[in-house]
């Protein structure tokens, strides 16, 4: 690295280059394997923390999506008591229950913000969160902290070829095997999700930033601990490289992901929020559910979603010339 690309404090130079991106062994959004090319960034060694995050509030007076009662004009058929500040927690169930239905171990709950991850109950003090990643986030409070740091949010090919470490075709940041030799090298869930967590990691929810291994960046939670908010909108069917008698001819250069108006979620279609990437996976991935502790794996997030396992961290790119 040259004396031009010195390292901003707390980030790590990544130099541009072509990868394969995505993965043909667990989802399908993750497909197809393509070539793709990104240029050189810096990106943040860690999520943004608690600590990071409160000095951006007390610097800007910054107010959160969670603590703004939505306006239920935005979502018709809204019922009453969403119709207050709050987010969603994730909450424990007391036994197996179908892993399709969220509903089971997602509650909203009144008055859960950033400074109250858990909700009105809890405090960054008393569960001695400050250097855990903020949650309770929505993409607006990314973008808006993002911005005071004169950063900007990765976008997805950034965000995983940065997580790849240096490695190609890897499925995991640090090899094919998720715990070599028994050893844990991130935080996700061990055990049966969503009620019997072992905590072999040794965690139950997010983890201290730089608890476990660097990858081979030097960055610390490019998978688990907590999903991160990309700038890339949410489509299903990532680009892919041009073919040319039939054969991929090249790699996408910088990709970004789909248009606004492929981000909305079909299921809801009377809600016009749109959906960004999530990439990264959480202490809530499990090996019996939601196995996306990987650098390939993605996710679609409504933008105005705000949980306790979303976080984020922020890019520099190297200005052109």
């Amino acid at each position: 690295m040259t004396a031009d690309h010195a390292e901003p404090a707390g980030m790590r130079f990544i130099p541009g280059g072509t990868f394969t991106m995505g993965s043909e062994a667990f989802y399908p959004e993750e497909r197809p394997l393509r070539r793709v090319k990104v240029d050189a960034f810096w990106i943040d060694e860690t999520p943004v923390t608690n600590r990071e995050f409160a000095r951006f509030v007390a610097a800007t007076g910054h107010v959160t999506v969670a603590e703004v009662a939505p306006d239920p004009k935005d979502y018709p058929g809204m019922l009453p008591e969403f119709a207050q500040p709050g987010s969603l927690v994730f909450t424990k169930t007391a036994g197996p229950v179908p892993l399709h239905e969220y509903h089971h171990w997602w509650r909203f709950t009144p008055g859960a913000d950033w400074r109250h991850p858990l909700g009105p109950g809890s405090d960054l003090d008393s569960l001695e969160l400050w250097d855990h990643p903020v949650v309770q986030v929505a993409w607006a409070d990314a973008e808006a902290y993002a911005k005071w740091a004169g950063k900007e949010l990765p976008t997805e090919a950034e965000h995983e070829f940065a997580a790849r470490g240096g490695l190609e075709g890897k499925e995991f940041a640090w090899g094919d095997e998720l715990a070599p030799e028994g050893k844990m090298l991130a935080n996700y869930w061990q055990g049966l999700f969503p009620f019997a967590n072992t905590r072999e990691d040794g965690w139950e929810r997010t983890s201290p930033v730089r608890s476990f291994p660097p990858n081979g960046h030097g960055l610390y939670d490019m998978v688990g601990n907590v999903w991160e908010w990309t700038a890339d909108w949410w489509s299903e069917h990532p680009a892919a490289p041009k073919k040319k008698h039939g054969q991929a001819c090249c790699a996408v250069s910088n990709p970004r992901g789909g248009k606004l108006r492929d981000s909305f979620d079909p299921a809801q279609p009377e809600v016009r929020i749109g959906r960004k990437v999530l990439k990264g996976g959480s202490h809530l991935c499990a090996l019996n559910h939601c196995q996306r502790f990987r650098p390939a794996a993605r996710h679609p997030e409504m933008v105005d979603t705000a949980t306790s396992h979303i976080g984020f961290r922020c890019v520099r790119r190297v200005p052109e010339g």
